[in-house]
């Protein structure tokens, strides 16, 4: 039996609708995270852009890059202060927008990143849109401020900072081909309460007014976001929950994702700051491994970038 020729014509509508239907749904996609300034990713402490391979934020800017982003990589100082980080910082992003032709970035930092963009977009207004800090050291970390403490106290913990420390610090930037200028005393310093404090006051755009609060959305026409964890182990199988594990021990029955408090986090928009992840995961390290069931970092770099998209930014 013969097709009639109503039903060929019906397939045909059926075939040539769907790849159209698809190829709708495949740009969608594409456009998702894509932005209208580019997005520069800070690195926290001890970070880097890439190392033997392994990136600090992995298949991050990858996975926004998929979906319609433009996203560059930043490295400076692993070890230093945010003064000397954001001034490192800036050059980059003047080179960004050079290559791009954008007017500003969207700067997404991570840790000891989030003073070090908070500090560029005190100086640098004109070459910011909006500041986005994971899990930032904005209110100082009693890890810090215990280590500083003991080496005030003790000569041995000093040398140890200041000569071993400082050698892996040196070491990473080696790996990384950065060739800046370390100082992990410095480093540990700035995140004591004392010294965030002082940093805050000098600059203080997007800080809540009250402890664990929210800050203003908006400052000088920059756009404040912030988001953090609050698990601090999440797979026994990755290393990096050791470091995390350890950092906790530093905290007195407060919730922490392992370096960070999540009120010391809070900047702008307060997304949320108990995601089930720890201060590794936040970066999707080590090599992506985390809890099944937790949080995926993935998912909110990729939300969080449509976000921006939706606020013109």
């Amino acid at each position: 039996m013969k097709p009639s020729l109503t039903s060929v014509f019906a397939l045909l509508i059926i075939l040539f609708s769907l790849p159209a239907q698809a190829w709708f749904d495949f740009r969608e996609r594409k456009a998702y995270a894509e932005t209208k300034y580019p997005i520069v990713l800070a690195h926290g402490m001890f970070g880097f852009d890439e190392i033997l391979g392994l990136n600090y934020w992995y298949r991050i800017p990858e996975t926004l890059q998929a979906n319609g982003a433009d996203v560059f990589v930043t490295a400076v100082s692993n070890s230093n202060t945010p003064e000397v980080r954001g001034e490192q910082l800036i050059p980059q992003i003047e080179q960004v927008l050079a290559i791009t032709g954008a007017e500003k970035v969207n700067i997404i930092a991570h840790s000891h990143g989030g003073p070090t963009s908070r500090y560029v977009a005190s100086v640098r207004p004109d070459l910011v849109a909006s500041i986005t800090t994971i899990s930032g050291v904005n209110d100082g970390t009693p890890v810090a401020n215990t280590l500083d403490q003991w080496m005030e106290d003790y000569d041995s913990v000093h040398w140890v900072i200041d000569n071993l420390g400082n050698a892996l610090s040196q070491v990473v930037d080696i790996l990384s081909g950065g060739g800046f200028e370390q100082d992990l005393v410095a480093s540990i310093h700035s995140m004591t309460y004392a010294e965030a404090a002082a940093f805050n006051a000098k600059h203080p755009d997007g800080l809540p007014q009250n402890a664990c609060a929210e800050g203003p959305y908006e400052v000088n026409g920059i756009r404040y976001f912030s988001w953090a964890g609050a698990r601090v182990i999440t797979n026994t199988s990755d290393p990096f929950d050791l470091i995390s594990g350890a950092g906790s021990l530093f905290f007195e029955r407060t919730t922490n994702d392992g370096l960070v408090s999540p009120c010391s986090s809070h900047l702008g928009m307060v997304i949320r700051n108990d995601y089930l992840m720890n201060h590794f995961d936040e970066v999707n390290q080590f090599m992506g491994m985390h809890g099944i069931l937790d949080t995926d970092p993935l998912t909110l770099f990729r939300v969080h970038a449509n976000r921006l998209q939706r606020e013109g930014l």
